[in-house]
């Protein structure tokens, strides 16, 4: 019995030891934990739009996310966006002091895995701005491209906009873009309102399409060379512009100048063409004085008139 009454004691003097020890160290973490800064929330997109352009002027998909923040999250506004490791890297990170509004370029900085390309940037307004482009396989004319929005920021609402190549056919888009209409370009664009999507919800974007024309939409669309040909250069270099100028300016001064250069000319020969005219009156050869007729020498100067 006395064996047993000693275990038991000393069972309870661990079980004691062991809770007084959670209780102190509760104490001291404690306060360092209610301290410590709570995680920050995934900023949110009031608007997404994803654009997809196949083969528009390169043989690839450019993809275009034009983004809003949402009117709560504070600003400047820290974001990571992944985009696939096919693409390369992004065209242009950008934001804008209003929707739709000129683009300023953003500093970001990237990181490159297997499957992704992490950026990470702080926006300053609301409205931002990435494209990329993903390579398309051009070699048959059976073709297909597949981008994945990863989901990285939640959305209040998502749109997709889809142009259709030109000279392409057999064309569809999943998901199902209901909405069509033709650009002033005269491309056919796709698109629908997807409705939200959270944090981590990763969607595909399904493209297939016939084409036979290896060249680009740019390409199939861009003006003639008789037209192109036509149009003017504008002057890039300043000097050549002022150079330019310069000889317009000599070639309407010079004229002028010598036009009045001959009507003085004519002016101040005219009264000794009236006097020679009159009966010999005229002028001293010598010193231009008035002479009358008669005259046989200067009045002036005394030189012989001839």
């Amino acid at each position: 019995m006395q064996h047993g009454d000693g275990q038991r004691a000393e069972n309870a003097a661990l079980r004691l030891a062991s809770g007084t020890l959670t209780l102190l160290l509760a104490i001291v973490l404690l306060p360092a934990l209610a301290a410590a800064p709570a995680p920050k929330a995934t900023p949110r997109l009031q608007s997404l739009q994803i654009d997809i352009w196949p083969e528009y002027d390169r043989p690839a998909a450019l993809v275009i996310l034009r983004a809003e923040l949402a009117q709560d999250v504070a600003l400047p506004a820290a974001l990571t966006l992944r985009l696939p490791a096919s693409s390369g890297g992004p065209a242009a990170v950008a934001y804008a002091k209003a929707d739709k509004g000129e683009l300023f370029n953003l500093k970001y900085d990237r990181s490159d895995a297997k499957d992704f390309i992490t950026l990470r940037f702080s926006v300053p307004e609301r409205s931002f701005h990435v494209e990329f482009y993903d390579p398309i396989s051009t070699g048959a004319s059976e073709r297909k491209y597949r981008f994945v929005w990863p989901g990285d920021l939640p959305a209040d609402r998502v749109n997709v906009l889809v142009q259709e190549p030109a000279e392409s056919s057999d064309f569809s888009v999943q998901p199902d873009l209901k909405d069509v209409s033709t650009g002033p370009d005269g491309l056919r664009y796709r698109s629908a309102q997807l409705g939200a999507f959270n944090s981590g919800k990763a969607f595909p974007i399904e493209i297939r399409y016939t084409k036979n024309d290896a060249r680009t939409s740019a390409e199939i669309l861009k003006p003639s060379g008789a037209t192109a040909a036509a149009a003017p250069e504008p002057t890039t270099d300043p000097q050549r512009g002022a150079s330019s100028q310069l000889l317009l300016a000599l070639g309407v001064i010079l004229p002028l100048l010598l036009a009045a250069l001959t009507g003085f000319l004519w002016w101040r020969q005219r009264p000794r063409r009236a006097a020679e005219r009159s009966g010999g009156a005229g002028f001293c050869t010598k010193c231009g004085n008035p002479t009358a007729v008669g005259d046989r020498f200067c009045s002036k100067c005394g030189a012989a008139i001839g």
